[in-house]
């Protein structure tokens, strides 16, 4: 099956893309512990204390319905959701697929709780752009707490500032759909609970939604955090990304970090045959069917191990 090899000129132009837009007039925010920090996130901690107090119930409430439910949701909104949506589709655009599916993966996104479309890519072409440095939302160097959880306890709340946000995702901000579902996004979580209740009573909606949630968010934060500081490292890339086989096996992929970080268009994270990456196996799937097309892969050339732009 032939693919679109990635150069790297593609990647500047688009890692050049995913930087702010030079507009004095737009507002603009500051990112990292050191301007987030200053307070608590009241709503967002109180939620999490919440989900996670439901994530300990549901283990008191096993069903093999719960189950099923949960392992189809966790493949919908983990997997094609964050990793091959909001991540490789709407953040790096590492390939292309119909308006009608880009909405639907959205959609599976938000039943993860990460934000709406919006924030999430917003969030992350910062930490792109300004990865373990200052202002990156979640480099290890401003603890390894604050990199997996503080991060989203503290400071200001931007779930719903599209207007700051568009600063940084000026594509997703154009999209009326987008912005809407960027202020709705914790609504899909209540619509899926009803189906949830009917299939399999209230063990479906502790196991679909609090457990499922509660695991899906610590596997996108051990991303932000176990993967800057223990793993591999086969770029030397201008920050301490690292590959973790153990992450990648929980996150279908993502755990490749170094990889991405070196290679960040590229829809592939997996760069030899045994790295395990469900999360490209999915877009293959979808090019297969002819629902994906412009593919963006990296190949490495172990001869010359450079990152993405390094001359």
């Amino acid at each position: 099956m032939p693919f679109d090899v990635l150069e790297e000129s593609e990647i500047r132009t688009a890692a050049t893309a995913a930087r702010p837009i030079p507009a004095d007039t737009k507002p603009q925010i500051t990112l990292g512990r050191k301007a987030q920090s200053g307070s608590i996130a009241w709503i967002t901690t109180i939620v999490m204390a919440v989900f996670h107090l439901g994530a300990i119930a549901a283990l008191f409430m096993f069903s093999w319905k719960a189950l099923i439910c949960s392992v189809v949701l966790w493949f919908y909104a983990s997997n094609m959701g964050i990793g091959m949506c909001y991540h490789r589709l709407l953040t790096h655009r590492g390939y292309k697929v119909p308006k009608w599916l880009e909405y639907f993966m959205t959609i599976g996104a938000t039943l993860s709780l990460e934000g709406g479309p919006i924030f999430w890519v917003a969030t992350h072409r910062v930490h792109h752009q300004l990865s373990d440095h200052e202002g990156d939302p979640h480099t290890p160097k401003d603890g390894a707490f604050w990199a997996h959880i503080g991060w989203i306890l503290c400071g200001i709340a931007l779930h719903d500032e599209t207007a700051v946000l568009a600063r940084y995702a000026p594509d997703l901000a154009r999209d009326k759909f987008h912005v809407w579902l960027s202020k709705w996004h914790w609504l899909s979580l209540v619509v899926v609970a009803f189906p949830l209740y009917w299939i399999a009573g209230w063990s479906g909606i502790m196991w679909g939604i609090f457990l499922r949630v509660t695991l899906g968010l610590h596997a996108t934060w051990l991303v932000n955090s176990w993967t800057h500081m223990v793993g591999s490292r086969r770029f030397e890339t201008k920050d301490s990304s690292r590959n973790s086989f153990v992450l990648a096996m929980f996150t279908g992929g993502e755990g490749w970090h170094n990889n991405h970080h070196a290679h960040p268009v590229s829809a592939r994270h997996g760069l030899t045959w045994w790295e395990f990456d469900p999360n490209y196996y999915g877009i293959l799937l979808l090019k297969k069917l002819g629902l994906a097309r412009d593919v963006k892969v990296a190949h490495w050339d172990p001869a010359n191990p450079k990152p993405a732009g390094v001359a």
